[in-house]
């Protein structure tokens, strides 16, 4: 049985999603995230359209990735240009990685009234482009666009289109379901009908607007497909892409098809989370496999049931994908989870500890509020220390006053920030000036304590978010800021909410810097 190539393309076609951005250093830290959880192949981006895309392949040559391997993606050649002539083309080739995907069209629909271009144009197109790309390349993945509709209109053309692919020397063949209005019978048929008409390995690449996309990858894989396309939690144009999230549990513990570490598996939440975080979106609850409600049971039966035995009401072990089992308002809820999140901080707890259910309390409250600890991983360990009196105070705040400035004629708003913290017995008092208040109270803060902790600087914000939680109450609405810190050596995520944004920031900002000096100034005093 031929092994599962598993293909993202987050960063290309989730990218395309309506109200999501990903800056270019979302991008690297999404890439890593898909090495992590055993991705094949990383679709990077579209060299030829933008330059972050360009520049994310060049930073990404620097980063030492354990599984994956970085894919450029482009189009066959313009239709009044050889391939040889083509920019995008030429883009493609300064990447610099081993596998490029190109698309192609595949319906005559598109070839006559989109390109407008006699059908024969576009076979020597695909062939030619493939051809000359071999030469730079190690494998070139041919994306056949609206493949279904166009074989469902004009099978002889739709598979000539692939012939010419062939003859170019395409390494994989992916079948693109690009309006997502197929159902999964007919997905296998028609993928059962070319195993037997072609020899080079068969791909899917489907999109969900018919809700089907998920079941139609699992069909052309049950069929004989070997090569699968999608996005973490589905994200892409319309209705989104194929969700690898629930793609890749199918394939390894339901169809058998994917050798998936357990580590791996594992780590399905949390890196869907982490997508969500880097796309400003609030995670699905329902979402399969992995939302908070996946495995919550509150009906009384259900809930009865499970206890006795989870197979009862769980199609699987929900800790085989990083989730856990949850029976609201109930004390059950998150005892294991939170004793094993505990043991990961070095923190000794056992789930009978009445203290496991004061924090579960607090967690449920504060996240009721506004706060999220699945990503905030340094403001979560922070807040359990506090509470199990594992904590070392090192400053408390006396005050703090941030002002902006914007004169008549000027171009820029001026922001500047004092404040005042205590440190042992000492009232240390600072002010700076920032390009905004946030960034203002950030260096009035870190120039207070570098007297006393010189180990403050060298940590750096490396990102910012903001989010606003409900939008019924306008500006007066709750907002949560995440933080992303570094020192060079460990990177941590800290939390902030309340409806004032400078609030926010600051409590985020002040879980950083502790963050800091709890890990360095306690474990050297231990």
């Amino acid at each position: 049985m031929n092994r599962i190539e598993l293909y993202d393309t987050t960063l290309r076609d989730g990218a395309q999603t309506w109200g999501i951005t990903f800056s270019l250093d979302d991008k690297l830290r999404i890439a890593q995230k898909l090495d992590e959880i055993g991705i094949d192949l990383i679709e990077g981006g579209y060299p030829g359209s933008n330059p972050k895309d360009r520049r994310f392949f060049k930073l990404a040559r620097e980063i030492p990735f354990k599984n994956a391997r970085v894919v450029a993606f482009g189009s066959t050649c313009r239709s009044d240009l050889s391939p040889d002539k083509d920019p995008q083309i030429a883009s493609l080739i300064e990447t610099g990685t081993e596998i490029v995907t190109i698309v192609g069209k595949s319906w005559d629909l598109h070839v006559r009234e989109i390109l407008a271009i006699p059908l024969d144009r576009n076979l020597q197109m695909i062939c030619d482009s493939i051809a000359y790309l071999r030469d730079h390349f190690s494998r070139v993945i041919f994306d056949a666009e609206h493949f279904f509709d166009g074989f469902k209109r004009n099978p002889e053309y739709a598979l000539q289109t692939l012939r010419s692919a062939e003859s170019g020397g395409a390494a994989a063949l992916v079948l693109c379901d690009t309006n997502g209005g197929c159902l999964p019978s007919e997905i296998y048929e028609i993928v059962r009908q070319l195993k037997k008409l072609i020899s080079v390995p068969l791909g899917i690449h489907a999109h969900n607007d018919s809700e089907t996309a998920v079941a139609n990858s699992l069909a052309a894989i049950e069929s004989g497909a070997v090569h699968v396309q999608g996005t973490i939690n589905g994200i892409g144009e319309r209705c989104g892409n194929a969700n690898l999230i629930s793609i890749i549990p199918a394939l390894a513990l339901k169809m058998r098809r994917l050798e998936a570490h357990a580590e791996r598996l594992r780590l399905l939440k949390h890196v869907s989370e982490f997508v969500d975080e880097m796309a400003n979106r609030t995670p699905l609850k329902s979402q399969p496999y992995v939302g908070a409600s996946a495995f919550a049971h509150k009906g009384g039966l259900h809930t009865s049931a499970v206890i006795k035995n989870t197979v009862a009401y769980e199609h699987i072990d929900p800790r085989l994908v990083g989730n856990a089992r949850i029976f609201p308002m109930s004390e059950q809820a998150g005892r294991a989870a939170l004793v094993q999140k505990a043991a990961h901080y070095g923190i000794e707890l056992k789930s009978e500890d009445p203290r496991v259910n004061e924090i579960l309390k607090t967690i449920k409250d504060l996240e009721a509020r506004g706060a999220h600890y699945e990503v905030a991983d340094g403001s979560f360990e922070l807040l359990m220390k506090r509470m199990l009196g594992l904590h070392k105070k090192f400053f408390s705040l006396h005050g703090f006053h941030v002002s902006n400035m914007k004169r008549q004629g000027d171009t820029k708003t001026y922001s500047d920030a004092v404040i005042r913290v205590v440190v042992g017995e000492k009232m240390e008092f600072s002010a700076a000036e920032g390009n905004g208040p946030v960034n203002a109270l950030d260096q009035a803060f870190r120039k207070a304590l570098e007297a006393f902790y010189p180990c403050v600087s060298e940590v750096r914000l490396t990102d910012f978010k903001v989010r606003v939680l409900e939008g019924t109450s306008g500006t007066g609405a709750t907002v949560r800021v995440l933080i992303e810190s570094t020192d060079g050596e460990k990177v941590w995520w800290t939390v902030g909410f309340s409806q004032n944004v400078i609030q926010a920031s600051w409590d985020a900002l002040v879980d950083s810097i502790d963050y800091k000096l709890q890990k360095d100034l306690v474990s050297l005093r231990q």
